[in-house]
């Protein structure tokens, strides 16, 4: 009888083909023939029937009785799995200078969550893509900072104003621009928190960057040297990507500590 780990290997070798890769996602849609798969596919009879033929052998699928071919338990949990492996190798390069910074593990080991997202690069971009998601909200704004770009502060709370709700969370290391405070008040922002438009708090050493709204996300990873780096980031309308962002930043929100102005300096 094998070891865990001879056992977990022999899995990960059924699973090292693409065309098999694809057949389980295929059936995660949806059961079917080894014909239609393979037209699917398009690839011949043969070939499927033997990839499925494997699947079936390490108890990754099975047919009924009318010749369908669906994943089992196993399957269908080893395929929540495979897009952590996706996500990192689609980013492999990304993630030679880039980590995971003070993520807890629990978070990291759904990272497949976000591989339905697409990286936009350069800072202009990234500045253009928060304010589309600023200007898309029409419940809420959440964000999680470690450095506030001036440009950013008068699209945000122009449409705070418009009864949208902001929360956000600031690193005690936070970097902001001169002339925030006198931009804040200029713009009503002790108004906006009396009504209770803008909740805030602060959180000791953030190291990712989180910003979305009710229905998409963005996320920014630090360099290796712990920085964030605001040249490069991941952003989506995916569902799974955009609950994972969500849940991480309440997480976030329960473990911070209140806002505390003073600590913050121009």
């Amino acid at each position: 009888m094998g070891t865990i780990y001879e056992n977990a290997a022999n899995d990960f070798l059924e699973l090292a083909s693409e065309q098999r890769l694809k057949i389980i996602f295929k059936l995660l849609e949806q059961k079917s023939k080894i014909s239609n798969m393979a037209k699917e596919l398009h690839a011949t009879v043969q070939e499927v029937h033997r990839n499925f033929e494997r699947l079936s052998n390490a108890g990754l699928i099975m047919k009924d009785k009318d010749g369908y071919y669906d994943l089992t338990t196993y399957g269908k949990t080893m395929c929540t799995q495979v897009p952590s492996l996706l996500f990192l190798s689609k980013n492999r390069k990304y993630f030679e200078t880039h980590d995971f910074g003070d993520i807890p593990m629990k978070f990291i080991q759904r990272i497949g969550a976000l591989a339905g997202g697409q990286q936009i690069k350069g800072f202009v971009n990234v500045l253009e893509q928060w304010k589309h998601v600023y200007k898309n909200a029409d419940e809420y704004i959440y964000e999680l900072f470690t450095e506030v770009p001036l440009d950013l502060i008068e699209p945000l709370l122009a449409r705070v104003k418009r009864g949208i709700t902001l929360n956000y969370i600031f690193s005690d290391t936070v970097i902001v621009p001169k002339g925030r405070k006198e931009l804040l008040h200029k713009l009503g922002i002790k108004e906006l928190l009396d009504k209770g438009l803008v909740e805030r708090k602060m959180k000791e050493g953030v190291k990712v960057v989180v910003v979305l709204n009710e229905k998409e996300a963005c996320i920014l990873f630090p360099t290796l040297d712990g920085d964030a780096d605001m040249r490069e980031m991941f952003y989506s309308k995916d569902q799974l990507f955009h609950e994972w962002c969500l849940d991480y930043f309440r997480y976030c929100w329960y473990n911070s500590g209140p806002f505390q102005e003073n600590k913050i300096s121009e």
